[in-house]
Formats: C-alpha cells, sequence, structure tokens
C-alpha cells in the first residue's frame, strides 16, 4: 500500500525536525535537490517554466494510470530542492488527492519564514502550479 499525500508530509516534517538549526536545513534540502526526478531536457521548454520564481523552475506531469507524476529541474539548488520536496509529496497520487491536500507541512517545516520573500512567492507558485496540472489531469481522468 503506498504511502499517503499526509503520511510523506509528515515523514517530511520529521527529517526536518532533526536539524537544530536553519544551515543544516538548507544543506538537507540541496541534498534533497539532488535526488530530484529530472524533467526529461525535452520538457525544458517556455510553457514549463513557473511563473513568479526568481530563479528557472520547469515542472513536466504526466498521467501513469490514475496517477500524476512530475518530473523538475532548477538551475538554483536552493530552489532545486523546494520543488524536490513539493514534488516528493505530490508525484505519484491522484489528482483528485493532489487538489484536496493542504500545504500545511510547508509552514511546520519553516520553510516560508526562511526563504526570501522573492523565493518564498516562487514556492507558493510551484505549489499553485502542480495543482493546476492536477486540476487539468483530474479532467481526463473523468
Amino acid at each position: 500500500m503506498s504511502k499517503s499525500i499526509q503520511q510523506i508530509q509528515e515523514e517530511i516534517i520529521d527529517e526536518f525536525s532533526m536539524f537544530d538549526d536553519w544551515m543544516q536545513r538548507y544543506e538537507y534540502m540541496i541534498e534533497l535537490g539532488k535526488s530530484l526526478p529530472l524533467i526529461d531536457e525535452k520538457y525544458k521548454i517556455e510553457e514549463n517554466l513557473i511563473k513568479g520564481c526568481q530563479s528557472k523552475v520547469w515542472v513536466h506531469a504526466e498521467l501513469n494510470g490514475e496517477k500524476l507524476e512530475f518530473t523538475a529541474d532548477s538551475d538554483a539548488i536552493i530552489t532545486k530542492g523546494i520543488v524536490a520536496i513539493l514534488i516528493r509529496a505530490f508525484s505519484g497520487h491522484h489528482p483528485s488527492d493532489i487538489l484536496e491536500a493542504d500545504t500545511q507541512f510547508i509552514d511546520e517545516i519553516g520553510l516560508k519564514e526562511h526563504l526570501s520573500p522573492t523565493r518564498a512567492n516562487g514556492l507558493v507558485s510551484m505549489i499553485k502550479q502542480l495543482k493546476m496540472y492536477a486540476i487539468a489531469y483530474q479532467t481526463q481522468l473523468k
């Protein structure tokens, strides 16, 4: 049985709570970025770029059965870590589960308050984009 989005989010919260300070958390995020399911070069196109991000972030989504799978990349290591966290939480789930999922775990790991305002806006844009993909693919499943 695969884990629910909420279970994955709780795992992420637990992992981040192991670190005492934000420098360690940043390092961990950079590590997570290295395990990001990388987007195929052919999807690194304008329409897959996330608007509202200071750095370039590409996200691609495709249905695998009834599960939505995300791949991504970024030209900035911290941003790569952020998108890796989001993809870990949401990839491989049904679009409706992605739409119903909250993103409270982002606040619980303290991510928003430790990002610059432009990065925090970028984070919101990434979440919006993942949800937009979920909406688009959910209509295909009906």
